[in-house]
């Protein structure tokens, strides 16, 4: 039977390493608290890195999603108030128009006034169609310009979907074509108001009666053009809320990865700071002997 041998230095540094280890543990769980993270640098779980990357990235997704779904919200609000005030002008339109249908109560000076308050329609419409949000037209597609509808009432936009994409593969439409709504050119809600006023002018009966046919047209268009924007705007809606709920799940998960339990860890360090004394105390009563306390 062999018996190793024990030498004072090997005892001293043995019992030196054993301190620096309780040091580190316990630098750790003071880092850990200060922090308010058991993840500071990937070398600490290197496994929970990984997760947490994925988490952060999924995270980030969520965030824009989020804020594509708002931004389409503020567009889509924009065009159903825009809406809203098309509707009332033309029905303004449509019951001056059935004024002036009655040829019995309306005398010409009547229907001049008519014809002159249907001017102003006209022109209001145009500004309505010319509506922004965040400085760009929500009637005029995918142009860069700053309008939708010249003067003349004429469409200048360019036809194209605005989209949001809110989830992943779900993209939704967050404008609503001009020439859907207003019509473009010779069958605009425009020229309508023009011919209308003409027929005022000119006492024309057939054309005021015409009119009031094609307005209630108009009415109808531009109703179902609001009730389409409004279920995009539902649909925006449930997916803002949705990537809401999703990210505060996913910052619950990433918590759970990379968050320190501060109740756990404070006991945790207040055992090692135990531990830590107590091999301070046992540290120096074997590195305390020398050869002249042997000799004394």
């Amino acid at each position: 039977m062999s018996i190793g041998r024990v030498t004072q230095r090997m005892m001293t540094e043995g019992s030196l390493s054993n301190l620096q280890q309780g040091l580190s543990r316990m630098a750790r769980l003071q880092e850990q608290l200060s922090t308010g993270r058991v993840i500071n640098r990937p070398s600490d779980n290197p496994t929970g890195t990984t997760s947490a990357m994925r988490l952060r990235s999924s995270l980030s997704d969520q965030v824009q999603f989020s804020r594509n779904a708002q931004d389409g919200l503020g567009w889509l609000t924009r065009i159903d108030a825009s809406l809203d005030s098309v509707t009332s002008t033309v029905r303004r339109a449509r019951d001056l128009a059935l004024q002036g249908a009655n040829a019995s109560s309306s005398g010409q000076v009547a229907r001049d006034a008519i014809a002159v308050e249907i001017d102003g329609l006209r022109k209001e419409l145009i500004s309505q169609a010319n509506t922004k949000y965040l400085d760009s037209p929500v009637f005029g597609g995918v142009t860069a310009g700053a309008a939708a509808y010249d003067a003349g009432g004429n469409y200048i936009g360019i036809v194209g979907d605005v989209n949001r994409r809110v989830a992943d593969g779900v993209v939704v439409k967050v404008d609503v074509d001009g020439p859907t709504v207003f019509g473009d050119g010779a069958t605009s809600v425009f020229a309508e108001l023009d011919a209308l006023s003409t027929a005022l002018r000119a006492g024309n009966q057939a054309g005021i009666s015409a009119a009031v046919d094609v307005l209630n047209k108009r009415m109808d268009t531009v109703t179902a053009a609001r009730t389409a924007a409004g279920t995009r705007y539902q649909r925006l809606d449930q997916a803002d809320q949705a990537a809401t709920d999703t990210k505060m799940s996913l910052q619950n998960q990433l918590g759970n990865v990379e968050n320190a339990d501060l109740a756990e860890t404070t006991v945790s360090l207040k055992m090692q700071e135990v531990a830590y004394q107590a091999a301070l105390a046992s540290t120096s009563r074997v590195i305390q002997p020398s050869l002249l306390d042997f000799l004394r």
